[in-house]
C-alpha cells in the first residue's frame, strides 16, 4: 500500500508557513482594520499584536509539533488531549468551513483581482473561482515536490512584492501626509470593542502559519523542521506586515485607505497610472499560491481521520504513483467549489472562517497543558519558551477575541456553530459504521 513519503525541506516548510499566511488579506483587510481604529499608531499596534500573538501559539505548536510529528498535525494533537471525538471534529470543521472558507475567499479574491484585465460577471468570477480551486488541487496531486517549488517560487513572489510596495512608498509617497496622519489626535475615541473587532482582519491576514503542522509526515527531521519553520515564519510575516502598512500610510490618506476595497492596488495607483494593475497582477500570483498550500495542506487531516476510522475509508487512499492523499484532496476541492458558489463574498466568508478557525487553535494551544500534566516523562525534542506563560498570553488574547466575536456574530457564523454541532452525530455515525 502507497505511502506519504518524508521529501519536505525546512526551507520549503518554512516558505509553506509564510505562503499560508500571506494571501489577500494583506493587500485587501487592511482598509477594514482602519475602519474600526483610524489612527495609524493604533492600526499599526494591533498588527504588531497580531504578529506577536501569532508568534506566541508558533512557539506554543512548536512543542506540540515536536512531539508528534505525523500527518494531520493539529488533529492529532487536538486527538491525543481530549479524544477522538474533539479531534473529529476539528477536522469537521476544517474540512467544512476553516480550510475550504478560505480557499473560497481567496479563491473569489483572485477573481475580484481578475477583473482589473478582465470585464467579469458576478457569475464568472464564481465560475473562475471553482475552476482556480480544481486546477490547483490537481496539480498538488501530482507530488509533494511539485507543491514544494510552488510554494517556493510563490512565496517568494509575496515577499519581493511587500518590497516593492515599501520601496514605493518611501520613494514616492507624501511624507507631510504620513506625519500629519501620525501627529493628528482628532481620531475617534478609544474603544477596546472595536480594537478586538479590528483583530479579524488581522487574524485572517495571519492565520495559515500551524498549516506546517499538517504536513509534519512528509518533512525530513520533523522535530527539528516543523518547530523553526513555524517560528521563522511568523518572524518574517509580522515584519513584513508591518512594512506593507508603513507604505500604505505613506500613499493614502487615511479616509481613503478606510474606503479602499483594494488597498495595494489603490495606494500605487495614487502615484502609478497603471499601478494598480502590475500591483493586482502581484497579489493574483499571492493568491494562487495561497490557494496551492491551501489544497495541499488541509487534506493530510482528512487523510487522518480516515487512518483512525472517523472518517470515510476512501480519503485514506494514497496515490501509488504521486504519493499523495488524492482522494481526500479531490474531496475538499468539491466542498470549497460548492462554499464559493453559496457564499461569494469576501468579506461574508473570511467572518465566518475567522471565527471557528480561533476557537480551535485555542483548544490546539491549551493541550500543551494537558501533555505536561499527563505525560511528564514524554520526549519533547522542543520545550516552548517561558512556559507556562508564552502558550497562557497566546490562550488569554485568542479568548478574548472569541468572546468579543460572539456579542457581534454575523449569521454566516451561527451556521458555522450549527456545522460544528452537526460533526457529532456524524462521528458517532462513523465510530458505528467503521470502528
Amino acid at each position: 500500500m502507497a505511502r506519504l513519503q518524508r521529501r519536505l525541506t525546512l526551507y520549503g516548510l518554512t516558505m509553506i508557513a509564510i505562503g499560508s499566511c500571506i494571501g489577500s488579506g494583506i493587500f485587501i483587510t487592511p482598509s477594514n482594520v482602519a475602519s474600526h481604529l483610524f489612527d495609524p499608531k493604533l492600526i499599526l499596534l494591533v498588527w504588531f499584536l497580531g504578529g506577536a500573538v501569532s508568534t506566541l501559539g508558533a512557539l506554543t505548536f512548536s512543542e506540540l509539533g515536536a512531539m508528534y510529528p505525523r500527518a494531520g498535525g493539529v488533529y492529532i494533537y487536538i486527538k491525543e488531549a481530549y479524544g477522538p471525538l474533539i479531534g473529529f471534529l476539528y477536522g469537521w470543521i476544517i474540512l467544512l468551513i476553516v480550510n475550504t472558507g478560505a480557499m473560497a475567499a481567496l479563491s473569489m479574491a483572485f477573481s475580484e483581482f481578475l477583473s482589473f484585465f478582465f470585464d467579469i460577471s458576478p457569475v464568472g468570477k464564481q465560475i473562475v473561482a471553482v475552476v482556480l480551486v480544481i486546477s490547483l488541487t490537481g496539480i498538488n496531486i501530482l507530488g509533494v515536490n511539485i507543491s514544494q517549488i510552488l510554494a517556493n517560487l510563490f512565496s517568494g513572489i509575496k515577499i519581493i512584492a511587500i518590497f516593492m510596495l515599501l520601496a514605493v512608498g518611501m520613494i514616492y509617497g507624501d511624507w507631510n501626509m504620513h506625519e500629519a496622519a501620525f501627529m493628528a489626535t482628532d481620531y475617534p475615541s478609544f474603544s477596546i470593542h472595536a480594537f478586538l473587532l479590528a483583530f479579524v482582519g488581522v487574524f485572517w491576514s495571519f492565520g495559515g502559519w500551524h498549516h506546517a503542522t499538517y504536513l509534519s509526515g512528509e518533512v525530513l527531521d520533523a522535530q527539528r523542521n516543523v518547530p523553526r519553520a513555524m517560528i521563522v515564519g511568523t518572524l518574517t510575516v509580522t515584519t513584513l506586515y508591518l512594512l506593507a502598512n508603513i507604505a500604505y500610510f505613506f500613499l493614502l490618506p487615511i479616509p481613503e485607505l478606510i474606503a479602499s476595497e483594494k488597498v495595494a492596488g489603490d495606494a500605487i495607483s495614487a502615484v502609478f497610472h497603471n499601478g494598480g494593475k502590475f500591483v493586482s497582477l502581484l497579489i493574483i500570483c499571492s493568491v494562487l499560491g495561497t490557494i496551492a498550500i491551501y489544497t495541499m495542506t488541509a487534506p493530510r487531516i482528512y487523510f487522518a481521520m480516515a487512518e483512525d476510522k472517523v472518517f470515510f475509508k476512501f480519503l485514506a487512499k494514497v496515490h501509488p504513483k504521486y504519493g499523495t492523499p488524492h482522494l481526500a484532496m479531490i474531496f475538499q476541492a468539491l466542498w470549497a467549489s460548492l462554499l464559493i458558489l453559496v457564499w461569494g463574498s469576501f468579506i461574508k466568508i473570511i467572518t465566518f472562517v475567522t471565527f471557528m478557525d480561533i476557537v480551535f487553535m485555542v483548544v490546539a494551544a491549551s493541550t500543551i497543558f494537558v501533555f505536561r500534566i499527563k505525560r511528564p516523562q514524554q520526549e519533547r525534542p522542543y520545550k516552548v519558551l517561558a512556559y507556562p506563560i508564552v502558550p497562557a498570553l497566546y490562550i488569554l488574547v485568542t479568548s478574548a477575541f472569541v468572546i468579543n466575536l460572539l456579542l457581534d456574530l454575523s449569521a454566516e457564523s451561527w451556521i458555522g456553530v450549527a456545522i460544528l454541532l452537526a460533526g457529532i452525530p456524524t462521528y458517532f455515525f462513523f465510530k458505528k459504521t467503521r470502528g
